[in-house]
């Protein structure tokens, strides 16, 4: 079967399925765009952005292609007119009277976070804001079609003073047409992704799974343990059945001021960073992950936030998609989506912070040998081959069962540069999906953690208020942490 682009006689590359979903799954209400947001110190001039740009991000293939869909579904096509001058901008901060410069800069990032990309070119723009607090700022937003957060991570460290280019990429094969095609795709994009790529993710979370799964990825390797492994693979047939029906079966969230039918505006807010050491500190005497004890503060700041709205959380949990990674970071560089997500229920009701980060603790425990990462990342692949209006339909299971969209995403033990400056806090939102209305990020960098949120107006207006709720809400934790007997005389 040819592709449109075969036919036109112009030079193409098929979309994986999965990129194709995220391609068609933008809506009036929520743009499938990762925005990102880096504060530079001193500032740092749009030649020197463009120059760095053109060195480091341009040999990714992708930012100088374009997304064309066809009947067949999606491709990436070269931009044969490319200019870097409309993807590398500049913009001056205009603040109203009273307003502080951080104020307006996340007013611009919510602006932008509605503002689609032009199809006609490469899904990505940069917007430097040469002064700005002292530095620069830069406004980064890139389609989710390109690549995963995690895989964008990569790219954007790329940019960084004494970053690297992408590796270069093997010649492969032209692609076989027909039934063979579709025998490629299910090798290529399910089992072997689903295999050896996943692997090391599910190693926490259940050898076991991991093992079949690159069992199933590989099985030329030989089966020197016949009888082991097909109990191994039963075993993971039934967790599939057991992850399946706890998808499909899922009750709605609890009916908070912030689901609904969101609008078409939205509000960013962030904190200043947390010290990193102190979360680690929580862990280690709670004996809980750093995960266990920033996802109960953020329970602890939603729940603070509607109480003080004069809502009732008395009992009441929230579920947020978290994003999960299944490919090594090796890999990141090749773009694309490779992730899959797991529901994760935060006991917004539970005003105790010790009880609260046990209740974390204990919900991340059940997720562990959880293979719902798989099921999502299957059916992002089946919704890619499916019409917008079916796809749109399947995937509105998860708005209807879903509060927020929640990264946590461990960055850079050490403050980099960027053109000599220093980047001095970074903070990035994966889009939310449907009638999602609040993004909820958690990034660690320099030594620090920083807690942001995005929201929709219509269901959160206010969403510094959600953020001015973490700092109290980990400072209360560390307190009785502090106050436990660790020992006796």
């Amino acid at each position: 079967m040819q592709t449109l682009a075969s036919t036109l006689g112009l030079e193409g590359e098929r979309m994986s399925k999965v990129d194709t979903a995220w391609l068609r799954m933008d809506s009036p209400s929520n743009l499938m765009m990762i925005v990102g947001v880096w504060i530079l110190r001193p500032g740092i001039t749009h030649a020197a952005l463009a120059e760095r740009v053109r060195e480091r991000l341009l040999p990714y293939r992708r930012f100088v292609q374009v997304a064309r869909e066809d009947a067949a579904g999606a491709h990436w096509m070269d931009d044969t007119d490319f200019r870097l001058e409309r993807h590398v901008v500049t913009h001056t901060l205009t603040r109203q009277r009273g307003q502080s410069e951080q104020d307006a800069l996340q007013d611009r990032v919510a602006e932008l976070a509605m503002q689609p990309l032009d199809h006609q070119y490469p899904l990505w723009q940069f917007e430097l804001i040469e002064q700005y607090d002292g530095g620069s700022a830069l406004i980064a937003r890139i389609h989710h079609c390109i690549a995963d957060g995690i895989a964008l991570i990569s790219v954007m460290m790329s940019l960084v003073d004494g970053g690297a280019l992408p590796p270069q990429r093997k010649k492969t094969k032209p692609p076989r047409a027909g039934l063979d095609a579709a025998e490629d795709w299910v090798a290529d994009t399910l089992i072997r992704p689903l295999g050896d790529l996943t692997a090391r993710a599910l190693e926490v979370a259940g050898g076991g799974a991991a093992k079949s799964l690159a069992l199933l990825a590989a099985p030329q390797q030989g089966l020197n343990d016949t009888l082991g492994q097909a109990m191994e693979l039963a075993r993971m047939g039934g967790q599939l059945a057991s992850d399946l029906a706890a998808l499909a079966l899922m009750p709605d969230d609890s009916p908070t001021r912030l689901k609904g039918q969101p609008g078409r505006a939205k509000r960013v807010a962030w904190c200043e960073p947390i010290p990193l050491d102190e979360v680690k500190a929580i862990g280690k005497a709670l004996n809980c992950s750093v995960n266990d004890v920033l996802l109960s503060c953020v329970a602890g700041a939603i729940g603070a936030y509607l109480r003080a709205h004069g809502d009732n959380t008395q009992g009441q949990e929230i579920r947020a998609m978290v994003p999960i990674n299944l490919r090594p970071m090796a890999d990141a560089w090749k773009l694309g989506n490779r992730f899959g997500l797991v529901p994760l229920v935060l006991p917004i009701g539970i005003d105790n912070p010790i009880e609260r980060v046990f209740a974390v603790r204990e919900r991340m425990n059940d997720l562990k040998g959880s293979l719902q990462p798989l099921l999502t990342f299957g059916l992002l692949s089946v919704a890619g081959l499916l019409v917008k209006p079916a796809q749109d339909a399947m995937l509105s299971l998860f708005g209807r069962k879903t509060t927020a969209v929640m990264t946590n995403v461990p960055g850079p033990a050490h403050k980099m540069k960027l053109c000599g400056a220093t980047l001095e806090q970074t903070m990035f939102w994966v889009p939310q999906s449907g009638t999602v209305g609040l993004g909820v990020s958690i990034l660690s960098y320099g030594g620090g953690v920083q807690f942001g949120v995005i929201a929709d107006t219509t269901l959160c207006p206010d969403p510094q208020r959600i953020i001015d709720q973490f700092t109290p809400e980990f400072a209360r934790l560390l307190t009785l942490t502090l106050m436990l007997p660790w020992g006796r005389d």
